[in-house]
């Protein structure tokens, strides 16, 4: 399953999926804590998160970590791990 977390509120998360027809779920993580722990911010009072994506194993181990994400490639960028 592919996810994406974001700081955003669940209507601005619906707007960015309607507008881009974003195929997976998006999570809203309001509180900052997933972004937190995920080390895409430093601290709960920043604005945006970092782009960052991870590739969770069978196990729920994460088995690829993916700094400053540039949507243009990373979906073959991932395939290729998991390929």
């Amino acid at each position: 399953m592919i996810y994406g977390v974001s700081f955003d509120t669940v209507k601005e998360n619906k707007a960015f999926a309607d507008k881009f027809s974003f195929p997976f779920l998006l999570l809203c993580d309001t509180d900052r804590a997933i972004g937190l722990a995920y080390g895409a911010a430093r601290t709960a009072d920043e604005g945006s998160a970092k782009r960052i994506s991870y590739l969770i194993g069978p196990d729920g181990s994460i088995a690829q970590t993916y700094g400053k994400v540039d949507v243009n490639g990373h979906p073959e960028q991932v395939l290729a791990h998991i390929g």
